[in-house]
């Protein structure tokens, strides 16, 4: 059985430090029902407490229904499963770093301003074609207003998306793709297609913090591979497949989150190649492919649609509040994959599905996107200009997309400027958030569009000001 050490310095007594490593293994379904916990002798030696420390804690955990005791075998987890708690599951994270945390922050910000959020003002939304499709919407016949979706969801809206993805050189049937209620629920879905609990999944490190709490809820073995800016490193990337044989990859391809780095051909043929050997799959995010100035190698597209699956959505460039996004997969995989949906949500969103339509049919749209690319330009070079003159300098030059990968100066804790930074009402994303090693401590996402307010900078230097205080 997992080793149940834990640091238990911050507890108030010893006791309560080993009830509390008991409870942290029930919650993070490390012990279910009915597992033997470790003899009082055994719990003794590898916590460094006495014997009856444990026995006073394994009474009362006893006491209060979370172990049972059996006389003459020993203690065993209550029979009764905890509810899930994704806290429990992995290292304990200061909430400045945790991606759950960091996630409520952005969602939970009202007016307070969020440099740190993964989506542009609703401002830079296309509001008049919004509003438009609405008042087109409010005139659909009762089906389209009232009806749940088809499974694989509105069949004119998956043959544009297919038309779209041949743009980027992925061929691809209506029949292969099935809509969603989000790029998120997307991973999700396709998470519980092909994993089992303890399966090994690999992700960019850094990589989009949602990535790790959404596997956290599967309770996947999450392993870190640096990423580098052309892409995953290679050689660290088939050490991870030879040592822990994951079932999957997730990866952003295009405009990666949060380095803005773009996948090179090299480093796309030779990852093929090692997925391929190890019988992998990889699912591609492509939810900011709207955003790039030049359309970067799509692994779907070297592919075929065989190994690697892609996932999308319009909620950075059309809206967050209409719901949809989009699965492209292998075709033998549509069935399973249309009953699954079935069976966890019924149907899709249908009014939503006919708004994405309206929108990506209106010649609007592409002008929207134009606009939108040349309008991210500026301020990506505007605050790029800002923050190097604060001495945080970007990872990569110029990226395309909505995030800057900044590093701090020398010394500067990025956990401890957000800390500061949020006493001030300003919401940042911590590099830590984003990395499974915890290796990005001196770095910082910003998302650029939301960085016009001159009190962000205000508010930054004061938190960099007062991280190196504490230095001394």
């Amino acid at each position: 059985m997992a080793d149940l050490t834990l640091e238990i310095d911050g507890a108030r007594t010893l006791v309560e430090g080993v009830m509390a490593a008991i409870r942290h293994r029930i919650a993070a379904r490390t012990l279910t029902p009915g597992a033997r916990l470790p003899s009082i002798r055994a719990l003794a030696k590898s916590m460094r407490v006495s014997k009856s420390t444990v026995v006073e804690a394994y009474d009362r955990l006893a006491a209060e229904g979370t172990i049972r005791s059996r006389p003459g075998s020993g203690f065993y987890a209550a029979g009764q499963l905890a509810p899930l708690s994704l806290a429990e599951i992995g290292p304990r994270l200061d909430r400045e770093v945790d991606p759950l945390w960091v996630s409520r922050q952005s969602l939970e910000a009202g007016e307070m301003l969020k440099p740190g959020c993964g989506w542009l003002p609703a401002s830079w939304m296309p509001q008049a074609a919004l509003r438009r499709a609405l008042r087109n919407a409010a005139r659909a016949d009762d089906a389209a207003l009232a009806d749940y979706g088809t499974p694989l969801g509105l069949p004119p809206l998956r043959q544009l998306l297919a038309r779209r993805m041949a743009d980027h050189g992925i061929e691809v049937s209506p029949d292969q793709i099935m809509l969603t209620d989000s790029g998120t629920q997307a991973i999700d879905l396709l998470c519980r297609f092909l994993l089992e609990p303890g399966d090994a999944v690999l992700v960019d490190d850094p990589c989009y913090f949602n990535f790790h709490a959404l596997l956290r809820a599967h309770q996947a073995k999450v392993v870190g591979v640096p990423y580098t800016p052309s892409g995953p490193d290679i050689e660290l990337f088939a050490q991870a497949l030879a040592e822990h044989r994951p079932r999957l990859y997730i990866t952003n391809s295009g405009i990666h989150n949060p380095t803005g780095a773009i996948l090179s051909p090299v480093t796309a043929h030779r990852l093929l190649k090692l997925a391929d050997q190890a019988e992998l799959t990889i699912v591609e995010d492509d939810i900011f492919a709207d955003f790039e100035h030049t359309p970067a190698p799509r692994l779907a597209a070297f592919d075929g649609l065989q190994r690697v699956v892609q996932i999308g959505s319009l909620s950075k460039t059309l809206s967050a509040s209409v719901r949809c996004g989009f699965i492209a997969v292998p075709r033998d995989w549509i069935d399973g994959l249309a009953d699954l949906k079935i069976a966890t949500t019924f149907g899709g969103g249908r009014l939503s599905s006919e708004l994405v339509l309206a929108l990506l049919k209106d010649g609007s749209y592409r002008k929207h996107v134009e606009q939108l690319r040349a309008r991210l330009s500026r301020a990506m070079a505007e605050t790029a200009g800002r923050l190097k003159a604060m001495g945080i300098a970007p990872w990569i030059d110029q990226p395309a997309g909505m995030f800057l990968w900044c590093r701090l100066p020398d010394g500067i804790d990025a956990a401890d400027v957000a800390r500061h930074a949020l006493a001030d009402n300003v919401v940042l994303a911590p590099g830590n958030a984003f990395s499974l090693s915890h290796t990005a401590g001196r770095f910082m996402r910003f998302n650029v569009a939301q960085c016009g307010d001159e009190r962000i900078y205000r508010v930054l230097e004061k938190a960099i000001a007062a991280s190196r205080r504490k230095l001394g």
